[in-house]
């Protein structure tokens, strides 16, 4: 599978996201989806999950709950999603590709460890299934620019499977926050750095005791050439690589030395 191009006439694509089932961004993505195969399945969780990262759920049972033909809702995580949805809802044939999003919202730098739409591409990379994470950078999140991730993701997909899979990686897309032509390319990148709730904002309620808000992002790093944020800034799609492996190879090299 990771040797060869997906042939997306006759492949089987599960659709899943953070943002719960009734997302605008995971109608788009399905929709999307279905005018490159036929053989579309949307699986996703009840209730919005941003910031659940690659969690999993052990501690309860999961209830997948069945909207329509080729359309389920589960009570979890996206990494739950992904998992019932090959495990027990496809289990008779697996999917050639895992498209998760499109997420309000960027996942640019540190904000991929923290990510449930990157989470859900993950879980299935550890599956060995191709998986693309799809997210709509925004400056208003009243007037999301929804259009300019509907006219270029099927572009991105189609020339990303349209080459061998990397193993063990999986590909983090991000449109930016302008109007769709005004794109000025799609580039490949590097993750960059920023980092999500470094601020934490106290509060009182009206009996005296505290509570905590997690904050806003720190500075991020848009001008460093070659990241995804100086990409997405620039108003360029941008692809990036994730590789799961997260073996540090130097300092592994240096450690053998000590501990032979």
């Amino acid at each position: 599978m990771f040797d060869q191009p997906i042939d997306l006439a006759r492949a089987r694509i599960l659709v899943t996201n953070d943002d719960g089932i009734d997302a605008q961004g995971l109608a788009l993505l399905a929709r999307l989806a279905r005018t490159l195969s036929r053989d579309v399945w949307v699986v996703a969780p009840e209730q919005e999950q941003s910031g659940a990262s690659h969690s999993l759920t052990l501690s309860r049972p999961l209830r997948i709950r069945r909207l329509g033909a080729r359309r389920f809702a589960v009570d979890g995580t996206p990494t739950d999603c992904v998992l019932l949805a090959v495990k027990t809802i496809l289990r008779e044939r697996p999917p050639d590709l895992v498209l998760s999003g499109v997420n309000a919202g960027a996942n640019l730098g540190e904000d991929l460890t923290y990510s449930g739409t990157v989470a859900a591409a993950m879980e299935a990379t550890l599956m060995e299934l191709p998986a693309i994470a799809l997210s709509q950078h925004y400056e208003n999140r009243r007037a999301i620019p929804w259009k300019t991730a509907q006219a270029h993701a099927a572009t991105v997909i189609k020339r990303l499977t349209a080459q061998p899979w990397p193993r063990n990686t999986l590909i983090n897309v991000n449109f930016p926050a302008v109007a769709a032509d005004k794109v000025k390319g799609i580039v490949a990148t590097r993750q960059g750095k920023r980092k999500i709730g470094d601020g934490v904002i106290e509060r009182a309620d009206p009996r005296g005791r505290p509570y905590f808000w997690i904050g806003p992002l720190r500075d991020e790093e848009p001008d460093v050439p070659g990241t995804d944020l100086n990409a997405v800034t620039a108003g360029k799609v941008s692809l990036s690589p994730i590789y799961l492996d997260l073996t540090n190879g130097p300092a592994l090299a240096e450690l053998k030395k000590v501990f032979p």
